[in-house]
């Protein structure tokens, strides 16, 4: 039976294998991978460092523009008076 290891050189992950134990010759030390392992991660005081979370896309224009739009669109259909409700039927929550 296999097991996930991580190939760790100089305290950095340099690849994700599975490896059944047997004859295997590696270019660092082989340490069974846990769910923070990751390629380019590091590995310091006998646990893998977890992966940063991914920052938040900055929006398109395109995506702005649509934005401004909606805003736009509810500023006007409130001068109308149409309710809350109305509005969100027509153009959904902002």
């Amino acid at each position: 039976m296999s097991h996930k290891y991580a190939i760790v050189k100089n305290g950095i992950v340099q690849n994700l294998i599975q490896w059944d134990g047997g004859e295997y010759q590696a270019d660092g030390q082989l340490i069974e991978a846990t769910h923070d392992a990751w390629i380019g991660g590091a590995y310091t005081d006998g646990a893998f460092v977890p992966r940063p979370p991914e920052p938040e896309p900055e929006p398109t224009a395109e995506q702005l523009q649509a934005e401004a739009d909606k805003a736009s669109a509810r500023s006007k259909l409130e001068a109308l008076g149409l309710t809350e409700a109305e509005i969100n039927a027509l153009i959904g929550a902002v």
